[in-house]
Formats: structure tokens, C-alpha cells, sequence
């Protein structure tokens, strides 16, 4: 009844821009369909209404509208495109909205167009099939750590981690951020302000009571100087559960790859030093870097090692699937392992890296306490075209 009242106190107030037709001919099915699809919400763009109960007292009813992308009318509004649908009451042609936002859409037409209303109503029903297929223990909570690449100042849309995290889900759009953007200056003062910074929001954000608790699983997406990223890992509990992501720049989407042929990993020694007690280790993964411009001082009481991609060039773009991610795992405890054993009063590893965002941090979390030494990290700066030492990061 209430239904039938609303419907028709809008019929009954004409509008020369917003012709709204709540039902006209839509079939049963089609109907049907659209709500499913649009679970019940508003598929406007940051509304989300639900719409099967009243906002304030939440008593239930249909308090939705069903309405046309491209109008039933050619008049209408969007009704004068050059493609009208065959059926213009497919449901691939509705948006379930709440009467608000259907006023606005008509009102609007310029505004929004059948483009627009199209890609809402395709974000709206792709968020509402994932989170429906959820199951039991899925929650997580994400970690966002980020800093420029180059000068370019780096966001990452919630859409892209929603997306990522999929099959489950975020606790809260907010989670922990941690913005080092104006903690990259070179120079030891500004590279301590951001490992305290990094340690005291990490310890914050895993005291008791926090909403990594009611999620039990952590989602990190970070982009930061090698350096920061390793030093970030050892602030991550290896007791807690962790998932890493990899911004991927063909798609510039955080979201793993299914397929692709599985990267292995070649460690190697390069060099046999004269001082069991000095050893360094170069990752060249994402580039060769490491291994042409090591500092004079790696000279030849060093026992240098290497970890590097075995039959391909190294590149940025390497790292695809979470295999690839773990083999590397594999491939780094195997390689901290020989090194103590080849060096078991070896107080310090030289590390120089060249190795996606996500590998620096497990350099750091896979750390065992009492174990391995610690690691030197070195970051390559441009500017000076070399190797230059920057923290010492501890198990």
C-alpha cells in the first residue's frame, strides 16, 4: 500500500525534465532480476539506500523505483540516443534507485549519462555479486603504506583493494593508513622520523582491541623506498596472518594474476671473500642494478651472493601470481639459511635491492629472531647514480 501511494504522488507531480515512470510495462522478471542484482540498494553512485525499508523507522515496505538508463520515451530523458535498447525494459537497461536519486538522474540528464549510469550501475551489481558470494571468515583489515614514485604522488582507490582482496573483505574502508610523503628526504634525521612513524603506527594499529582483532587477517598494499618497505616487514608479526599485493602497471590494478608461467628464482655466489665475518647479498629482480654498482667497499673481503630470476632478464613487471610471490619465500629463507651456515659469526648482511614493493617487505618479516643477522639495506639513488647505505633493519 505504501508502495502504491509513493508511486502514485509521483506520477502526480509532472516534471518537464523528469518524466519518472516507476514501473510502465518493466515484466515481473525483469524486475526480479534488478533486485537481486542490486541487492536490494540504491545503485546510485555512493548511495547504497536500502531500499526495502524505511530509512528512519526501518519498518519494511518496497520504497524502490525502477528506472530506465535510456527513457521508455524518445523525449525522455537519455530517450534521444542514437542506440536505443531493443527491449528498453531489459533489465540491462534499469537501475533500481531510491526516488531521490531517480529525481536527480532525470533532472540531470546532461549529467548523467547513459555512460555514467551504466558504469554505476556495473560497479554497483559487480560489488554486490562479491560480497554475496563471501563465506564464513573472510574479514580483513588493510594496511596502506605509501610514499611518491618519483615525484608522482600515489593513491590507491578502495575499488582496487575491494577488488583485490576478493573472496574477502575489508572491515572498514579506513583500516591504517601510513603516508610517508613528506618523510622522503634524503638524510639520516628524515629516514629515522619515518621508521618511527612506520613502528608507531604498526604498534598502534595491533593493540588489543583493534579492528585487525575482529578481522584476524591483515591485506597490505604499500609503495615506499626499499629500505622503508624492509623495515616495514619486521614491524608485520609473521603470527599474523598477512596477504601482500603487487601494483600491477600493465593494468595499474593491485589484483594477482590467475595465469602465467611460474618465476623460479637462481641464488648464487659471485664472489668467495677473505672475512667470513662480511657478506652481502644483491637481489636483482626488478633490474641488474645491484649487481653493476656496488659501493667500493664491497670489495674483495666480502662474500658477495646473489638472488636473480633463473632464464629470464630481470624486470619491474615479473611479478604476476601469489606463486610467484611465494616461491620467492622459498627462495629467500633458503638463501638466509646458507648464508648463516657459510657465516655462522656473521653479524650483518649487505643488502642491495632491486625487487618489487611486496618482496622487500617479506625481506623483513621473514627475518627469524636470534637466527639471521641483521640486514644493511642499501637504496640506489639516482641522483648520485650509486648504492647508498640507509638503516639496518633487525630480526
Amino acid at each position: 500500500m505504501t508502495q502504491n501511494r509513493a508511486s502514485k504522488s509521483k506520477v502526480s507531480e509532472p516534471h518537464s525534465l523528469s518524466p519518472v515512470v516507476t514501473v510502465r510495462g518493466v515484466p515481473s522478471t525483469e524486475r526480479l532480476f534488478l533486485f537481486v542484482r542490486a541487492g536490494g540498494r540504491c545503485e546510485f553512485d555512493g548511495c547504497n539506500c536500502y531500499l526495502l525499508a524505511h530509512p528512519l523507522t526501518w519498518i519494511e515496505g518496497n520504497f524502490a523505483q525502477v528506472a530506465h538508463i535510456v527513457a521508455f520515451r524518445p523525449e525522455g530523458p537519455r530517450g534521444n540516443v542514437r542506440t536505443r535498447p531493443v527491449d528498453i525494459h531489459n533489465v540491462a537497461n534499469l537501475m533500481l534507485l531510491c526516488p531521490q536519486c531517480h529525481k536527480l538522474i532525470d533532472d540531470h540528464p546532461d549529467l548523467y549519462t547513459k555512460r555514467t549510469l551504466i558504469e554505476y550501475k556495473k560497479k554497483h551489481e559487480k560489488w554486490i555479486k562479491r560480497v554475496t558470494s563471501l563465506g564464513p571468515d573472510r574479514k580483513t583489515s588493510l594496511i596502506v603504506v605509501k610514499s611518491p614514485i618519483g615525484k608522482q604522488s600515489i593513491s590507491i582507490p578502495f575499488d582496487h583493494m575491494l577488488e583485490a582482496v576478493s573472496p574477502r573483505y575489508p572491515v572498514s574502508r579506513e583500516g591504517l593508513e601510513i603516508d610517508l610523503t613528506n618523510l622522503l628526504e634524503e638524510g639520516e634525521a628524515v629516514t629515522e622520523a619515518a621508521k618511527q612513524t612506520i613502528a608507531a603506527r604498526i604498534s598502534r594499529f595491533f593493540e588489543p582491541g583493534g579492528e585487525w582483532q575482529e578481522a584476524g587477517h591483515v591485506s597490505l598494499f604499500a609503495l615506499a623506498p626499499m629500505p622503508m618497505l624492509m623495515f616495514l616487514g619486521t614491524q608485520l608479526s609473521n603470527k599474523i596472518p598477512l596477504d601482500l599485493y603487487q601494483r600491477h602497471r600493465d593494468t595499474e590494478t593491485w589484483t594477482w594474476k590467475l595465469t602465467g608461467k611460474p618465476i623460479q628464482y637462481l641464488f648464487r655466489t659471485i664472489q668467495t671473500g677473505t672475512d667470513p665475518t662480511r657478506a652481502a647479498l644483491s637481489l636483482c629482480l626488478s633490474g641488474s642494478g645491484p649487481r653493476d654498482n656496488l659501493p667500493a667497499g664491497i670489495d674483495s673481503c666480502f662474500s658477495i651472493y646473489e638472488i636473480s630470476l633463473r632464464d629470464i632478464i630481470p624486470s619491474p613487471t615479473f611479478l604476476r601470481t601469489r606463486g610467484d610471490l611465494e616461491n620467492f619465500r622459498t627462495a629467500y629463507q633458503s638463501a638466509l639459511a646458507e648464508i648463516t651456515k657459510i657465516h655462522p659469526h656473521l653479524a650483518e648482511i649487505h643488502v642491495f635491492p632491486a625487487v618489487p614493493a611486496p618482496l622487500a617487505v617479506l625481506c623483513g618479516r621473514e627475518l627469524l629472531p636470534k637466527v639471521h643477522p641483521a640486514l644493511r639495506v642499501y637504496d640506489y639513488q639516482k641522483t648520485k647514480g650509486e648504492f647508498v647505505d640507509q638503516l639496518t633493519v633487525n630480526s
